[in-house]
């Protein structure tokens, strides 16, 4: 019987893998938030996975707002850094495999082409500066561990792109869209999926992946289908700009190269238009 537990279970990721847990029946799931379980507090975490017989973590939890963390720096390592640490700790005490969510965040923009595993990390801001620490935590303390960094994470659920664009459109609200990175949109349903699937193989072959949807586009183009798929471009106030302002550098170019976990993991990836469909027809919006 596999145990498994799952951190930021409040988050969009942490839902979705709820969701998807329905189809593995014979796994036991511990869904955790902060108010359950605060893993930046070592001692909170030992104790936990004292009392309970995990054979997998799943750690969703993050600080994940880009511009604030540029002002709010020890609060973004405290949780994507420190917090990841203890987690590692605990996992490798316990013999748990650790299954941890990174960032195309940790690379710094400059290639021209889909980044592979093995390419240089190099953040350009602090929350992905905060995210390859946490990498690092993990790469040195626990063997068991598989490390899967996505880009452009959306759903139906929480506070995200997808949803911003359609309660901006349904409310007649102008939508001017940077033209100025490259990604790719990545349904976390899809990410939820994969992980389920890469704890129910059994797999040794640890270490860092790369997940996300296939194709790339810019966030414009992202707004641009969303409207399109909803049939509400038409009517959209829809402008792109090459010049939009934030407080964090952003890369620039951050496609992701799945072609590791094709193969060694055997997860398969859809383009991210065709995942966006499924989403749509999901996604409730409450103005």
């Amino acid at each position: 019987m596999k145990k498994i537990l799952v951190t930021g279970a409040n988050g969009q990721l942490g839902r979705c893998i709820r969701d998807a847990a329905a189809g593995y029946p014979d796994f036991e799931f511990v869904f955790v938030s902060k108010e359950d379980l605060d893993i930046e507090k070592a001692d909170l975490v030992a104790e936990y996975f004292r009392k309970n017989n995990f054979t997998h973590c799943i750690n969703t939890a993050a600080y994940t707002k880009v511009e604030q963390a540029e002002s709010e720096e020890e609060k973004a390592f405290a949780i994507n850094a420190k917090a990841v640490k203890n987690l590692a700790s605990t996992c490798n005490e316990y013999d748990v495999v650790l299954l941890h969510i990174s960032t195309d965040y940790v690379f710094d923009g400059k290639k021209k082409t889909p980044y592979l595993e093995t390419d240089p990390t190099d953040p350009i801001n602090v929350y992905g500066a905060s995210k390859l620490k946490g990498e690092q935590h993990i790469q040195k303390i626990t063997e068991k561990h598989f490390i899967l960094r996505t880009s452009w994470l959306y759903s139906q659920y929480g506070h995200n792109f997808l949803k911003t664009i359609l309660k901006h459109a349904e409310a007649g609200k102008p939508l001017t869209i940077t033209t100025e990175q490259t990604g790719t949109p990545t349904n976390a349903n899809d990410l939820a999926k994969a992980l389920l699937q890469i704890i129910a193989q059994d797999s040794k072959e640890y270490g860092v992946y790369h997940y996300s949807n296939g194709g790339e586009t810019t966030w414009f183009g992202f707004a641009e289908e969303i409207l399109k798929q909803t049939e509400k471009l038409k009517d959209a106030n829809l402008a792109k700009t090459n010049h939009y302002r934030t407080f964090a550098a952003r890369p620039e170019y951050s496609v992701l190269d799945n072609t590791k976990a094709q193969n060694k993991l055997k997860l398969n990836y859809i383009d991210w238009r065709e995942s966006l469909q499924s989403v749509i027809k999901k996604t409730v919006i409450n103005l």
